[in-house]
């Protein structure tokens, strides 16, 4: 395969420009996840929209999406980026293991959050039963339902374009699970 080069901010179109310069101002750099993103002229602006958009869920939840959605579809890239994310939203670095693993037996609600995640990203939305009565068991409601499949979403678009780029992986490396 071809590989792919991460564009810089002479690369890309004036209105990603402002996007990798307003990136720069409040991460200090470009991630080149998102530098790949510029490769679209709408892809960076609409992706971030997507990503940053209002939900229900808590910032530690999202986390806990990112990591198993990431660990199911195999982005070592954002295994990386949110592995160092968990650890700024309070997990430990086995926490993170667990979460990577699909279970949170640290935490009764997380637990169910994370064991749904990792089903709908593994069985592509098919459910068991018993998973999704286990989350709403939890405490979770039809709202959060439906912002757990959207974060889902949202994430899988980037491990997928990863997984299609290869781009340099530009944070420090997950460690690798013995077994999911």
């Amino acid at each position: 395969m071809r590989p792919f080069e991460v564009p810089t901010r002479d690369d890309v179109t004036e209105q990603n420009q402002q996007v990798f310069d307003d990136l720069k101002s409040k991460v200090g750099f470009v991630p080149n996840i998102y530098a790949t993103y510029a490769y679209s002229r709408h892809a960076l602006a609409r992706y971030l929209s997507f990503a940053n958009g209002k939900t229900s869920l808590k910032s530690k939840e999202k986390e806990v999406i990112n990591l198993v959605t990431s660990e199911v579809n195999g982005c070592t890239y954002c295994q990386a980026v949110h592995t160092q994310i968990g650890k700024m939203n309070g997990f430990s670095d086995e926490q993170i293991l667990e979460l990577r693993q699909g279970k949170a037996p640290f935490d009764k609600k997380l637990d169910a959050l994370v064991k749904l995640a990792g089903e709908i990203a593994e069985k592509r939305g098919k459910v068991s039963e018993s998973v999704l009565e286990d989350f709403f068991d939890a405490g979770y409601t039809r709202e959060n339902l439906v912002d757990v499949v959207v974060n889902v979403g949202e994430k899988a678009t980037t491990n997928f374009l990863h997984n299609v780029t290869q781009i340099p992986i530009d944070f420090p490396e997950a460690p690798e699970l013995a077994v999911r």
